[in-house]
């Protein structure tokens, strides 16, 4: 698995730039801002790329949305639980920004959904309680996840913005993300990337 990891947008998102050794075909998650460097790192890993996917309909994650699938005519990939924040515009305005308002989502996926990259095949786990319909994907053949903003390194994602639950946060850390093996990669939406293992032992929010 090829994956490229760039800090974008207003608030320094991660997004990753994902590949099929074998095929070369590619997706890109949480597209934050700065279209121009995905877009460069994309023709610099020589990928198709047909999937542009939002962890969650947040604004820092999806600000590059439109002008990645422009250029590459990916599909945009959401939880429908997503959809009515990011047709509401994703949040910025809480915070003070504009972005560029997202197209409509091609392909809504469901818990257990498989989401296949070329020879790459990524489980689609419901992981609410920073947002409704977050997700994560998770790559067993490869023991990566990609987690958006669940859980961090010694840390967990924020569950005071509307539609979030901290009770229902620790749920989905505790029952979708600490069952998977510890020597896991985790590739967060923000920060370092971290393992399962390092985080059940060392993060004090767990």
């Amino acid at each position: 698995m090829l994956v490229t990891t760039l800090s974008v947008g207003p608030i320094g998102t991660n997004c990753y730039i994902i590949g099929c050794k074998e095929t070369l075909k590619g997706m890109v998650i949480d597209p934050g801002g700065h279209p121009d460097r995905i877009l460069a790192a994309v023709k610099e890993m020589g990928l198709t790329v047909e999937y542009v996917v939002n962890t969650h309909a947040h604004f820092d994650h999806l600000g590059a949305n439109r002008a990645v699938m422009e250029a590459t005519g990916a599909t945009l990939v959401i939880h429908p639980d997503e959809v009515p924040i990011l047709k509401a515009g994703s949040g910025a305005r809480w915070f003070g920004f504009l972005v560029d308002p997202s197209p409509e989502p091609g392909l809504l996926v469901q818990e257990g959904d498989t989401l296949q990259v070329g020879q790459l095949a990524f489980q689609v786990m419901h992981t609410p309680g920073h947002s409704p319909g977050h997700i994560v994907l998770y790559a067993a053949s490869e023991g990566v996840l990609f987690d958006g903003d669940v859980l961090f390194r010694l840390g967990i994602g924020r569950s005071d913005l509307p539609g979030g639950s901290h009770a229902t946060l620790m749920q989905s850390i505790r029952q979708k993300i600490l069952t998977l093996p510890d020597e896991t990669v985790v590739y967060p939406g923000h920060g370092p990337a971290t393992t399962v293992g390092e985080e059940k032992r060392f993060n004090p929010w767990l």
